[in-house]
């Protein structure tokens, strides 16, 4: 692995159009297990792992004894949509104009198992991914540290050699407790003043936004971070 730079890229909303999927998908499994929680407070939490996402949106000091049913029903729900995923533009040329520059790129998704693959076929570019953390091998997921400081591991570089790619504020407080500045995208839904409110460096449309402005980015290659 390079020792010189690694991008790490959150993959739901960042790489993959599915952020209002999964708003969709959670909103229909509290509705089944009887909370009415609104779509916008659903949307807002999008970009934390299921661990956060329940006590964010239903409560610390719930009875938890229903929170696996929720979280069997969204998975279930959102399967559904796994053959029909796709990228958001300019995702895989982006991931292959980071690697020709010399980064090392990793996915660090709150995805697991069968739905990170999922989006692993719909994103088509293997080629240039190094290595990739889940929400499988972490004890916590965005916003806490944990999923950002395992991908540095993978990637074979310290903070102060990585730069994370995220769409939500969840990603941005991830990446900032990790101590790795982080470039934000407007794909998920969050609005830019909220993104920069969190802390992050610099935001873009997209994807295709910011692979057409990388030379100018804090990606624009590794030596010069």
């Amino acid at each position: 692995m390079s020792a010189r730079g690694a991008a790490l890229f959150d993959v739901d909303g960042t790489l993959i159009d599915s952020t209002y999927l999964h708003a969709v998908t959670w909103w229909e499994a509290f509705r089944q297990s009887g909370h009415r929680v609104a779509m916008g407070d659903v949307h807002r939490a999008i970009g934390m792992g299921s661990d956060h996402l329940l006590d964010h949106l239903l409560g610390g000091d719930r009875d938890r004894a229903g929170d696996e049913t929720i979280r069997t029903a969204h998975g279930t729900l959102f399967a559904e949509y796994w053959e029909r995923l796709a990228p958001l533009d300019g995702a895989a040329e982006l991931l292959r104009a980071c690697a020709e520059r010399g980064w090392t790129v990793v996915l660090a998704s709150s995805a697991h198992g069968p739905e990170l693959a999922a989006m692993r076929r719909a994103l088509d570019a293997e080629d240039v991914i190094t290595a990739v953390t889940s929400s499988d091998d972490v004890p916590a997921s965005k916003p806490a540290p944990d999923l950002v400081e395992a991908a540095l591991r993978h990637g074979g570089v310290t903070a102060d050699a990585a730069v994370f790619i995220g769409d939500t504020v969840w990603d941005v407080r991830a990446s900032h407790r990790a101590g790795v500045p982080c470039l934000a995208v407007l794909s998920g839904g969050y609005p830019e003043h909220d993104l920069r409110e969190a802390g992050a460096h610099e935001v873009y449309g997209g994807p295709a936004d910011l692979a057409g402005r990388l030379d100018s980015s804090l990606l624009a290659a590794p030596e010069r971070r």
